[in-house]
């Protein structure tokens, strides 16, 4: 018998209400008191429709992924009710959850490389999912693995199905994991951060995978995620959680462009936009998210909301109707917010940023800070353990060319494994490239002495991606700011002195200065960071992806604190990031990455405005916005393939292999593409592109593409 004849055939139609959950409520015991993780939580899920799950980190939104699958600890308290098909999951025998998950329930977790064996083949561990609820032969089943890899779009799945996980990339992992949820024709879907850590070309790719794979199996996904242009992109309806309660619940549109609970409208204004240039500071939705361990009375929100008033102590608000079906908010003030139709500008100003006194200075008359020329950074490929020999050259950085003017941003941005990271290590080591040139502040890095070498670094820092790894948690946060001062020198009055002036200037107490970084917000940990590495008050600060760790509401007073620090100091900020709408609010200039090269370079809004080259073209085309219309209306350019690897670049263009244009060139241009590297040429004013054939996207482009 076939697999297709044993997988149960739907009882639902589109419409029908497929997973209920009724009154949730999640606890765990913790040293410090009951952890409330989900307190009251109530939707239903009808077939063929996507609920989007968004809030801040601690909220409750994986939580709840989790009590949905039954994969909770014994220790945890879980109450209300969860019913798929109208059958109640809660209270249901591990044996009989193991036969639902994975054929009825399925998930995609956050992390695939930790979801997948590393022992097994992805067929086999596809397989097996298969095997694990219907008696087929392992040909069979391996058969099913080969479809599946072939409809998420794996190139060759023949032959990948035999591959282990560490063979695929990031975004062809998460494609396993998509296969595997729906290799058995699931009612439910949850797909938990699946785009987190992903470009934005492979989330592109990820999202129209799920959104095939709902065509394909009709199935209802959960879509837990903190970006809200996912959200926009993929979400019929919308639950908004704090502190383990829905706060409001309606249909993308109205929570979109109708929000009415204070947190949500602030959660919406803070995220910077890829559509809208970057003049002014974001909104910020001050304070932090409460512990869930002690509530006080009162709504849970009111700390950090601007409308707050006495009552808003005394009860928490249940969700109330708003102004359209199915919309609801918990707020005691939704009339007034309603009557008043208030939004982010009333409610959360943007503050007032000084200006820079270089703001007025033409970029061609400030000094350089910043030049590299000709930079190349190739690595040996080695093989063997006891005889070891070279058979190959990573080519991680290959000819690039930038300047960094004082009092600018310029940002890098490109996918995973273009170079940006290699990049910075050669501007940061100050030493002597493969080849080029590294100037800093107008001096030749291969040429310094170990003492020009230590004195040149106070004027070159770096803030790092993750706060928590680059803090010692062994010292209190006044020695993490004060041991590069001890280093270069300072006496101990002018260290106590300076400390406490760099956590003021940082948005921090100077009386929490003997507190450890574990006893700060992740939002707190980076300025910490930020006030370490102004500490020998340098003149260029290299920023390595400094807010994608951080919540969108956390991530605005952060960027905020950035602009600021740069007009009242007069930085140089070289700012890397995968986040594009990031890079255009707070960059000046922007330049593009691929494969070891610059493929694009120039004015930030010059560049997202008019981009010539393909490669930029495809990537502002996936990067999503947190706007529903604009993404039903949006016709996007999905690369086919991943990065080829720096070892064994393609010939002539590198990007010739993933362009949608390439393939509607004639033979002789396309050999021109073949065997001819693109110089960089400058194109209107500062604006440069490494494209034979550089110019605006075509219809018939969009089509191929």
């Amino acid at each position: 018998m076939t697999i297709e004849n044993q997988v149960k055939q739907r009882q639902t139609r589109a419409g029908d209400t497929v997973l209920s959950v009724s009154d949730l409520h999640v606890t765990f015991p913790s040293e410090a008191g009951l952890v409330r993780a989900v307190r009251g939580l109530s939707f239903d899920l009808a077939a063929g429709e996507t609920l989007g799950i968004v809030g801040e980190s601690g909220s409750g939104k994986s939580v709840t992924s989790l009590a949905v699958m039954g994969l909770h600890p014994p220790t945890t308290r879980i109450s209300g009710s969860i019913k798929l098909h109208g059958r109640e999951l809660l209270g249901t025998s591990d044996e009989e959850l193991s036969k639902i998950r994975g054929r009825d329930l399925a998930m995609v977790f956050q992390d695939p490389l930790s979801a997948l064996t590393p022992v097994y083949t992805v067929g086999d561990q596809i397989a097996e999912a298969i095997q694990a609820h219907y008696d087929v032969s392992k040909s069979k089943a391996m058969a099913r693995a080969v479809e599946l890899l072939d409809l998420v779009g794996i190139p060759d799945p023949k032959t990948r199905v035999k591959s282990f996980p560490f063979e695929f990339s990031g975004g062809m992992r998460q494609r396993v994991m998509i296969a595997m949820a729906i290799a058995n024709d699931p009612d439910v879907i949850i797909a938990d951060e699946p785009t987190t850590a992903l470009d934005v070309t492979i989330q592109a790719q990820v999202l129209e995978v799920l959104k095939t794979a709902q065509r394909e199996t009709g199935a209802a996904i959960i879509m837990i995620t903190h970006d809200l242009g996912v959200v926009a992109n993929m979400s019929d309806r919308v639950i908004v959680m704090y502190a383990g309660r829905p706060v409001e619940t309606g249909v993308v549109d109205d929570i979109f462009y109708r929000p009415r609970m204070p947190y949500t409208i602030g959660l919406l204004g803070t995220v910077p936009r890829l559509d809208q240039s970057g003049n002014g500071a974001l909104p910020v939705l001050e304070g932090n998210p409460p512990s869930v361990v002690e509530l006080p009375p009162g709504c849970p929100f009111r700390p950090r909301c601007p409308m707050a008033v006495e009552e808003c102590g005394l009860v928490e608000p249940d969700l109330l109707p708003a102004d359209g079906p199915g919309h609801a908010a918990a707020c005691l003030r939704l009339d007034e917010v309603i009557e008043k139709n208030l939004d982010h500008s009333e409610l959360y100003p943007a503050p007032v940023m000084a200006a820079s006194s270089l703001a007025e200075v033409p970029r061609e008359e400030r000094p350089s800070v910043l030049k590299l020329t000709g930079l190349k950074r190739h690595f040996p490929l080695m093989k063997g353990a006891i005889y070891r020999r070279r058979i190959g050259t990573v080519y991680a950085v290959d000819g690039i060319d930038l300047d960094l003017r004082e009092g600018e941003t310029l940002g890098l941005v490109g996918e995973s494994g273009c170079g940006k990271s290699t990049t910075l290590l050669e501007i940061l080591n100050l030493g002597k490239p493969t080849a080029g040139t590294i100037e800093v502040l107008g001096r030749d890095t291969s040429t310094l002495r170990r003492g020009e070498r230590k004195k040149l670094r106070a004027d070159l820092q770096v803030v790092f991606q993750d706060p928590m790894a680059s803090l010692d948690p062994r010292l209190p946060i006044f020695d993490v700011v004060a041991e590069p001062m001890g280093v270069h020198g300072y006496r101990k009055d002018e260290i106590e002195s300076r400390v406490a002036d760099l956590l003021k200037l940082v948005g921090l107490e100077p009386s929490h200065a003997d507190r450890y970084p574990q006893h700060f917000s992740g939002g707190q940990r980076q300025r910490i960071g930020i006030a370490r590495a102004l500490s020998l008050e340098p003149k260029v600060v290299v920023l390595d992806e400094p807010v994608s760790a951080l919540d969108v509401s956390i991530q605005a007073g952060v960027i905020n604190l950035l602009d600021d620090l740069q007009s009242k100091l007069g930085l140089s900020y070289l700012f890397v990031a995968h986040d594009l709408a990031v890079i255009r609010h707070i960059a000046d200039r922007v330049a593009v990455m691929y494969l070891g090269k610059i493929v694009e370079i120039g004015d930030v809004d010059q560049v997202y405005n008019d981009p010539a080259h393909p490669y930029t073209q495809a990537l502002l085309s996936a990067a999503p916005i947190p706007d529903p219309n604009l993404e039903r209306s949006r016709q996007r350019i999905v690369l086919s393939g991943d990065l080829p690897g720096p070892a064994d670049p393609p010939s002539g263009c590198k990007f010739r292999t993933r362009c949608f244009r390439y393939n509607l060139l004639d033979s002789e241009q396309q050999a021109r593409c073949r065997d001819v590297v693109p110089e960089l040429y400058q194109r209107a004013g500062d604006h440069g592109a490494a494209c034979h054939f550089a110019g605006p996207v075509r219809p018939e482009e969009l089509t191929n593409a």
